[in-house]
C-alpha cells in the first residue's frame, strides 16, 4: 500500500524525519516520540481550523484530556513518517482526534492513536463549549461514515 492509500481518510497530515536522537538503546524510535508526532499533527490541525488564533482572542482553547498509542512496527533511522489525523465524536465541549503514523521506508502503519480534546476557558479555569466556527471546521475534518 502507498502512504496516500494508508492516509486517504486523514485530511490533515505532516511529514517528519526520523532522527538519530529519537532512537533508544534498542535502536528504534523511543515510544515517547510517537506522542510528539501526534502533537505535531494536532497543532497543525488547530492552526488550520483557526483554533490557535481563536484562543489568542478569547482565552478559550484546546487542552489534551487523554491520549493513547498502539505501536504496530518499530521505526528506525533513517526514515520519514507522515502523521495524519481526522476527527470523530464531536460533543458539547470535546472532540476526539484519531492519529496514524506511516513509515515511508516500510510503506506501512507504524502506530495509531487517539486524543480526547476538551475546550478549556483558561481565563476562568473551566471547560467551555466548542465554539461554533471551530465546530464547523471540525465537522469538515470528520472521518467518512
Amino acid at each position: 500500500m502507498t502512504n496516500s492509500t494508508l492516509l486517504a481518510d486523514f485530511p490533515v497530515t505532516v511529514d517528519r524525519p526520523v532522527t538519530w536522537g529519537q532512537l533508544d538503546a534498542f535502536n528504534h524510535v523511543n515510544n515517547t516520540v510517537y506522542f510528539r508526532y501526534f502533537e505535531d499533527v494536532r497543532i497543525a490541525t488547530f492552526e488550520q481550523i483557526g483554533f490557535v488564533e481563536h484562543m489568542k482572542q478569547t482565552q478559550c482553547g484546546p487542552i489534551l484530556a487523554r491520549t493513547s498509542c498502539r505501536y504496530r512496527i518499530p521505526l528506525t533511522y533513517p526514515d520519514t513518517v507522515t502523521i495524519g489525523t481526522h476527527i470523530t465524536d464531536i460533543g458539547e465541549d470535546r472532540f476526539t482526534m484519531i492519529y496514524r503514523v506511516v513509515s515511508h521506508q516500510h510503506q506501512s502503519v507504524a502506530a495509531e492513536g487517539e486524543g480526547r480534546i476538551v475546550v478549556f476557558d483558561y481565563a476562568n479555569n473551566v471547560k467551555a463549549p466548542v465554539p461554533t466556527p471551530i465546530r464547523e471546521a471540525l465537522e469538515r475534518l470528520k472521518a467518512p461514515a
